[in-house]
């Protein structure tokens, strides 16, 4: 980033910024909001997780997937609802999260269960991509261990790239570099993917769930959305998941609440500041389900008294990272949890909690 000068505290939302949008790729109507906007599933199990070991059930995740799924489209067999979105002929990208690694990431066990129930439908193994926006943390989970061996396990920096001619430009700071370049994987392998996030907070966007897994973790040079107290991901998260073809691409969010983090996130180095919600939730609309999740971590934050994913007081902000990193009471940027209700002005989904159609199972 190039140098600029700090910015002032920031007590209001800050104005958005102009986008540029390049793109040649047309909607196809299927991805974000999806089939079912405004409809989330949520199965959870106290079984799914061992608080003391972060040891995961694998029969016990494979049924809340299984009652997930028939839970989010109707149908009685799991392979039936997997089929209604998904055939034997796409070739399907798997967007995990490894950023909390190894302290947190999109489970092992919870990939690998989707990977199977898209084999069952017909998919090809070798037409499936575990992947993410670089390798290197991903490298950490070892899901090469849990996976069939022609799955392919991928990032921008191992296969095709970024894709130069998919992009959003916009100067935030004065920085050098103003374009964000899509995962090439995304606009020309991918027929559609799959949006695997876990539940954490973000000292950023407030949470970091559906919408921001799939902006800034299938689009490059995207930390520069933030510096020094103030931020753009309110507006930019949206953006980046309206640009096609990542839209349309979009058609299914398991996101994987096993364990979550309510404060310091994405990271999660310390075990303190993680919790164990032992749940899975399951839907089309990202935005349905992020609304949900601000919730869910507002309300573990207030169970440890914390302040606010909401709090924009510049009283508890600090320019020093540790302080951040070790007390829940202070913010590294002013938050920005209305992302979600930004992204649903763009059409990506619902957010008023009233018209979300939230559907749940409770397991032992």
């Amino acid at each position: 980033m190039a140098a600029a000068a700090p910015a002032a505290l920031a007590k209001d939302v800050p104005l958005a910024p102009s986008y540029k949008i390049v793109t040649s790729h047309k909607p196809t109507g299927k991805g974000m909001p999806g089939l079912y906007p405004g409809r989330v599933s949520s199965v959870r199990s106290k079984a799914s997780i061992d608080v003391s070991t972060e040891t995961v059930s694998v029969p016990v995740v494979q049924e809340m997937i299984r009652q997930g799924m028939t839970l989010l489209t109707g149908d009685k067999d799991p392979r039936d609802a997997w089929a209604r979105l998904f055939t034997k002929d796409d070739i399907i990208g798997v967007k995990v999260n490894s950023s909390g690694a190894p302290g947190i990431m999109s489970h092992p066990i919870v990939v690998t269960d989707i990977v199977q129930n898209l084999i069952r439908v017909g998919v090809k193994p070798s037409n499936i991509v575990v992947h993410e926006r670089g390798t290197s943390q991903m490298d950490t989970i070892h899901y090469p261990d849990f996976l069939p061996p022609s799955v392919r396990i991928e990032g921008a920096n191992t296969y095709m790239g970024f894709d130069p001619n998919v992009f959003v430009e916009t100067n935030f700071f004065g920085e050098d570099d103003t374009r964000s370049n899509l995962v090439r994987m995304v606009s020309e392998h991918f027929t559609k993917i799959i949006n695997v996030p876990n539940m954490k907070d973000h000292g950023a966007s407030g949470v970091t769930g559906c919408l921001k897994n799939a902006a800034y973790g299938e689009f490059n040079n995207v930390a520069r959305s933030h510096y020094r107290t103030d931020t753009h991901t309110r507006t930019y998260i949206g953006t980046l998941c309206s640009v096609e073809p990542l839209r349309s691409k979009v058609v299914l969010n398991i996101m994987d609440g096993l364990k979550g983090v309510w404060h310091a996130g994405p990271f999660s180095p310390l075990k303190r500041f993680r919790f164990y919600p032992g749940q899975i939730m399951f839907g089309t609309d990202p935005v349905a389900m992020d609304r949900l999740l601000i919730d869910i971590i507002d309300d573990e934050r207030k169970r440890q008294g914390a302040i606010s994913v909401w709090e924009r007081s510049e009283k508890y902000y600090s320019e020093v990272l540790a302080n951040w990193a070790n007390d829940p009471n202070v913010n590294r940027f002013i938050r920005e949890p209305g992302h979600i209700e930004f992204a649903g002005t763009l059409g990506l989904g619902v957010y008023d909690k009233s018209k979300i159609d939230l559907r749940e199972a409770q397991l032992s």
